[in-house]
C-alpha cells in the first residue's frame, strides 16, 4: 500500500495559528459553546476544511462535518474528530487536538494521492464541554438521538440565553438535519486528562470504555439572619449542611469502590455576603465509576447524607439528578484496531478507560466505536496550563490515521 505520512510542522502551525482565537493571558483558550471565540474558531474550521478538499455540511445543531469521498462512494464512512468548544479560561489541547488531528490525517492522504475504499468524514461536536449549556456532549446527544433538538435548543446560560437561539446568532444553525446517517465506525483522539500515561511513559492508550457517572443539583434552603446577635444554636445555616456534605463525599469515595471519584464542583450561595448567615445553597454533586452499581451506592449514601444534614441544620432541601450515563464499554474490533496501529506505528501502548466522557459515548450507541488517548503532563486538564508533548500529538495521530486506513479499506 502507498506510503501515507503526516506533515508534523503544518500540523503544529495550524495548531498554534488555531489556539490564538480565544487565547488567554496564561496560555490557555476561552472559546466556551456558541460564544464569539466559538464562532470564530468555527469560521476557521470551516475554512480549513474547504482549502483540504472536504464537502462542508452543518447541522440543526451546528456539528460541523467535512466529508472526504472514497472509491465507494455509497459505502457507510468513517468518522472521526471531537470538540472545539472549550472550558471558562480551559486548555488548548482538550478536544482541539482530535478535530485538527483528524484534518491533518485528511491532508496526509490528499499528499499522497490515496483515495480510501470508504469515505473519511471529520466532525466537530456542538457543546461538547457542557460549560455554558447543561447538559455536555449536546451535539452529539441529539445526532445520537439521546435528546431532542427542542430540548437542546432551549437549555439557557446563566445569562438566560437559549442554546437555539445564540446558535442562528452566531450563524451555525445549519440546514441539515441533526441526525444520525449510517456510520461504519467511529474514532476519537484525545487527550487523557488523567496521570497514568505520563507516570507509566507511554504514549498511546487505546481506550476500552467510559466511566458511568451521576450529575446531581443540590439545594439547600435556611434562613438569613445577622452573623453577629444570632445566637449559634439558632441557626439554620445552608452553608454548614454543605459542608457536611463536601465531607460525606470525600468519605464515600474512600469506602465505595476502587476506581470512584465524587467531586462537589459548582457552588452558589445567597445572599453572599460577609455578615449574613447563608440561607440559601445550590451544590451540584459528580459521581464516577466504570460499576454503575458503585456509582448507584454512592448516589443513595450521599442522599441520605443531605437527608440528615438537612436535618442538623433545620432546612428544606431538594436533590435533583441532572444527569446519569451508564459505562460504556467500547467496541472491540475498534479497540483491537486501535492496539493494530499503535503496533504499526511501532509504539508503546496500553489500555485504559477514560474518567472522563466524550462524544465517544454517544456514538458508541448507534456505531462501533474507540478512542486514542495521549498523556497528559502532571494529569492536567480543564485549566489554562494543561499540556501534552507535540511528539505525543505527532504519535496519537498517527496511530489515529493507521485505525482509519485500516476501517476505511474494509
Amino acid at each position: 500500500m502507498p506510503s501515507v505520512s503526516l506533515d508534523s510542522e503544518r500540523f503544529r502551525r495550524r495548531f498554534d495559528a488555531f489556539n490564538e482565537i480565544g487565547a488567554t493571558e496564561r496560555g490557555g483558550v476561552n472559546r466556551p459553546s456558541l460564544s464569539d471565540a466559538n464562532k470564530e474558531a468555527r469560521d476557521t474550521l470551516v475554512e480549513w476544511f474547504r482549502d483540504a478538499g472536504l464537502e462542508v455540511r452543518i447541522d440543526t445543531m451546528g456539528n460541523i462535518f467535512g466529508r472526504r469521498d472514497g472509491t465507494e462512494g455509497d459505502a457507510a464512512p468513517v468518522l472521526f474528530g471531537s470538540h472545539i468548544d472549550s472550558q471558562y479560561n480551559g486548555g488548548r489541547y482538550d478536544g482541539v487536538i482530535g478535530v485538527l488531528g483528524a484534518l491533518e490525517v485528511i491532508e496526509a492522504f490528499n499528499d499522497a494521492d490515496v483515495t480510501t475504499e470508504r469515505p473519511l468524514e471529520v466532525v466537530a461536536w456542538s457543546n461538547e464541554e457542557g460549560v455554558r449549556f447543561q447538559p455536555d456532549m449536546l451535539g452529539s446527544g441529539v445526532y445520537c438521538d439521546i435528546f431532542d433538538l427542542d430540548y437542546a435548543y432551549e437549555r439557557e446560560d446563566k445569562d438566560g440565553k437559549r442554546f437555539g437561539e445564540e446558535l442562528e446568532r452566531i450563524g451555525y444553525k445549519g440546514e441539515t438535519p441533526c441526525e444520525a446517517d449510517e456510520i461504519h465506525c467511529y474514532f476519537e483522539m484525545h487527550v487523557e486528562q488523567g496521570p497514568f500515561l505520563e507516570q507509566q511513559d507511554i504514549p498511546v492508550a487505546a481506550v476500552e470504555g467510559v466511566f458511568g457517572f451521576s450529575w446531581l443539583n443540590v439545594t439547600f434552603e435556611g434562613q438569613a439572619n445577622h452573623a453577629g446577635p444570632t445566637p449559634m444554636d439558632m441557626r439554620h445555616d445552608a452553608f454548614v449542611a454543605t459542608a457536611d456534605v463536601t465531607r460525606a463525599v470525600r468519605r464515600i469515595t474512600a469506602t465505595e469502590g476502587t476506581d470512584l471519584v465524587g467531586t462537589v464542583g459548582s457552588v452558589d450561595v445567597w445572599p453572599n455576603a460577609i455578615n449574613v448567615i447563608p440561607e440559601r445553597v445550590e451544590f451540584t454533586l459528580d459521581f464516577r465509576s466504570y460499576d454503575d452499581a458503585v456509582v448507584d451506592a454512592a448516589v443513595d449514601q450521599i442522599r441520605a447524607e443531605v437527608a440528615h444534614a438537612a436535618e442538623r441544620e433545620g432546612l428544606e432541601y431538594e436533590i435533583e439528578e441532572i444527569m446519569r450515563v451508564d459505562a460504556d464499554p467500547f467496541d472491540q474490533d475498534c479497540i483491537d484496531t486501535v492496539v493494530a496501529a499503535a503496533e504499526t506505528v511501532g509504539c508503546e501502548y496500553t489500555r485504559l478507560v477514560s474518567g472522563a466522557g466524550h462524544d465517544a459515548n454517544y456514538l458508541n450507541k448507534i456505531a462501533p466505536t474507540s478512542m486514542i488517548f495521549v498523556p497528559s503532563v502532571d494529569g492536567i486538564s480543564h485549566r489554562e496550563s494543561e499540556f501534552t508533548e507535540w511528539d505525543d500529538i505527532v504519535t496519537g495521530t498517527e496511530v489515529l490515521l493507521n485505525a482509519v486506513r485500516k476501517k476505511a479499506n474494509e
